[in-house]
């Protein structure tokens, strides 16, 4: 999914957001939370979030197998094959997700979500 500036957005999950603090006792009087089905307008795409450390691994194993994977013994080269094969499906899974953004949303109740991870909302 592609978030963008303007498009309309649903909460697709419960949100907790946190404590509210009385400020006179400094005691926490209650938990702020949105309920999902809260929509709301995207007002800007912060940028992507990093890649997982299992994708990073992957990606470094593969570039140094194919550069120098013909150079190896051939136990080496059946090892890091190994290691590879083990991290192929966190890098399908990664390259059918696509990569993340971060968005700061206004809801439609007046709250603003910044920094939200794409994969709590839906499109509308």
């Amino acid at each position: 999914m592609t978030l963008e500036e303007g498009r309309r957005v649903r909460l697709a999950e419960d949100l907790g957001i946190g404590e509210a603090v009385a400020r006179e006792t400094g005691a926490t009087v209650g938990f702020l939370s949105l309920g999902a089905g809260i929509e709301g307008t995207v007002e800007r795409v912060d940028g992507e979030l990093p890649e997982s450390e299992e994708v990073r691994e992957y990606q470094r194993l593969k570039a140094l197998f194919d550069d120098y994977g013909h150079t190896m013994p051939a136990a080496s080269r059946e090892r890091l094959e190994g290691q590879i094969a083990a991290l192929e499906p966190e890098w399908a899974a990664h390259q059918e997700r696509g990569s993340r953004v971060t968005v700061r949303v206004r809801l439609d109740n007046g709250f603003v979500l910044d920094g939200a991870h794409q994969d709590i909302l839906t499109p509308l």
